[in-house]
């Protein structure tokens, strides 16, 4: 009888590695931790899912007495899947840890180097597709089922830059505008990807299930390709986010629920709108390109062990591959002893759970407001603990903004725009005043304000709400994202106001375009199903994920 092989996992402690244990799991293989150095003589397999900075991850390997053994491993031809900073890894050394001792395994020539945020957003982030560069001797098959039809779910703001010491090394390369990169490389047993396969839904679930099986090309003949890489052509999809708003109904079951401006509640009852897990559930299976849980209920001051969104959390990723992100609640919380637990803490708990991002609301606002008052960053904020942790591409700043119009722009000291939508008076200026508690207080303070404070303090994407088009299904509000993309290098996800096809036609055909947009009510009361959303954006010529 053949033997299971051996599968273990390593993992220095960061970001979220449940969803890739789920993932290996649902493809019917089993997989354990190494923690000992004695693993590595013990397995026949090991993947690496490197999630964060690369500085801690190499610090944790060296601290934990890993460097050398995972060195040994990969120089007798283990078999070794490095994922995202576990792939980063295998090169020289990185421009995001140039401490000393920070150095990489130095098994490909190459050094990490940052994209370039002047002509894109920073990090790369989305679903995107891979130029293969080498084939089977016969060329009729494609290793570890990676194919050009399919995309694969990018985050990160570092990559390697094709070169001729490389080039052997170099399975398959990705564009992000025109800048090209290495996203696959492979020799012998040793595969790496940039993108994050668990994340990357069916097609993501292919290529592990080729790795784990031993179903795909690893030694013998190749042949190397020469792709067409057009440059005229974006194929970074245009993302479609489905928001489920959680919280608590009257009889304390968890529940969606949305609001229409902010009210969640329908004949003197929370509006139920399903059940949390089921609902992402259905959502993945729909297309949804990522999921995003709001808490909106008061348990989100509860002590960390009380927290009901960690297991909607833990149960969503079981079935749901692609991004999670959660927002409501991560912040500083005072436990029942009298201890807090920091805010950094409370979103590492979070990610083991199986979120992606963590969402930060008011809190934001804050450390935004703090900044400002003395013009300079303190370490201390949630958005700084937890970028610094988990790396930028963890940490989503939610905005809630509201129009306050004025006559002149000089009137007050707030980035203002000329509207084509005037005000009640007719007014043909206006700011977007930030707010906080969901939209409750307003605060002296303006969206370009935030945006900038929050990129200095390391956020990696912002949320962009409208109180004034929540539930009105008029459409985003495109004056507030215009100048939002105009003041930031940052991703945005434009949100509120989505009523049809047409609107999400619109926000994408803003120059430069958000690479996101979120709905919630549309979806959950089916006045647009996803599979029609997606249909019809790719009828208007958009790029969409469709695997």
């Amino acid at each position: 009888m053949e033997m299971e092989s051996k599968v273990y996992l390593l993992d220095y402690g960061a970001g979220n590695v449940r969803s890739l244990i789920n993932a290996v799991d649902k493809l019917g293989f089993k997989i354990q931790p190494i923690t000992c150095i004695e693993d590595f003589d013990k397995a026949d397999k090991i993947i690496f899912p490197g999630v964060g900075n690369f500085g801690k991850a190499m610090q944790s390997l060296r601290s934990l007495g890993y460097f050398d053994a995972l060195l040994n491993y990969l120089r007798k031809d283990g078999k070794f899947f490095g994922i995202c900073v576990g792939m980063q890894c295998l090169f020289e050394g990185s421009d995001e840890a140039q401490e000393e001792g920070a150095q990489g395994l130095g098994l490909i020539p190459g050094r990490v180097t940052k994209f370039d945020c002047s002509t894109r957003s920073v990090p790369h982030m989305g679903w995107n597709k891979v130029f293969l560069h080498k084939t089977d001797a016969s060329g009729n098959s494609t290793p570890y089922g990676i194919d050009f039809k399919n995309h694969y779910y990018f985050v990160h703001s570092y990559r390697v830059t094709p070169s001729t010491d490389n080039s052997d090394w170099m399975l398959g390369s990705t564009l992000y505008g025109e800048d090209r990169f290495i996203s696959t490389i492979q020799k012998g047993n040793i595969l790496g990807v940039q993108f994050h396969p668990e994340k990357s839904g069916q097609a993501g679930l292919r290529l592990l299930a080729s790795f784990l099986s031993d179903d795909c090309w690893l030694k013998g003949p190749c042949r190397t390709l020469e792709p067409e890489i057009p440059t005229d052509k974006d194929f970074l999809t245009k993302r479609i986010v489905a928001c489920l708003d959680v919280r608590a109904n009257d009889q304390g079951d968890l529940v969606v629920t949305k609001g229409d401006q902010y009210d969640v509640r329908e004949e003197g009852q929370v509006r139920n709108l399903g059940k949390p897990i089921a609902l992402a559930k259905q959502y993945y299976e729909e297309g949804a390109d990522e999921i995003a849980f709001l808490n909106i209920t008061s348990f989100r001051s509860c002590p960390l062990q009380d927290q009901p969104m960690l297991e909607v959390l833990q149960g969503a990723s079981l079935e749901v591959f692609v991004p999670l992100t959660v927002g409501g609640g991560i912040r500083d919380i005072a436990n029942p002893d009298g201890s807090v637990t920091p805010a950094s803490e409370v979103a590492g708990a979070y990610f083991r759970a199986g979120a992606d991002k963590v969402s930060i609301g008011s809190d934001a606002v804050d450390a935004a407001e703090a900044y400002w008052k003395c013009k300079k960053l303190t370490g201390s904020t949630p958005i700084e603990t937890i970028a610094r942790s988990y790396g930028s591409q963890a940490v989503v700043v939610s905005i809630d903004p509201r129009r306050v119009y004025v006559t002149d722009p000089k009137e007050t000291e707030h980035h203002t725009i000329a509207t084509a939508q005037p005000g009640p008076q007719g007014e043909k200026f206006c700011w977007f005043q930030c707010t906080s508690q969901g939209g409750r207080t307003g605060r002296d303070l303006d969206v370009v304000q935030l945006a900038i404070a929050c990129q200095k303090m390391g956020a990696g994407e912002l949320m962009i709400n409208s109180i004034d088009r929540d539930g009105t299904g008029l459409g985003f509000d495109l004056e507030l994202i215009q100048q939002v993309r105009e003041n930031t290098s940052l991703p945005l996800v434009a949100s509120s106001g989505a009523g049809c096809s047409a609107h999400f036609q619109q926000v994408f055909s803003l120059n430069p375009p958000p690479e996101a947009a979120l709905a919630a009510g549309i979806f959950h009361r089916k006045s647009l199903p996803l599979p029609v959303l997606k249909s019809e954006l790719v009828a208007m010529g958009l790029e969409v994920r469709s695997n």
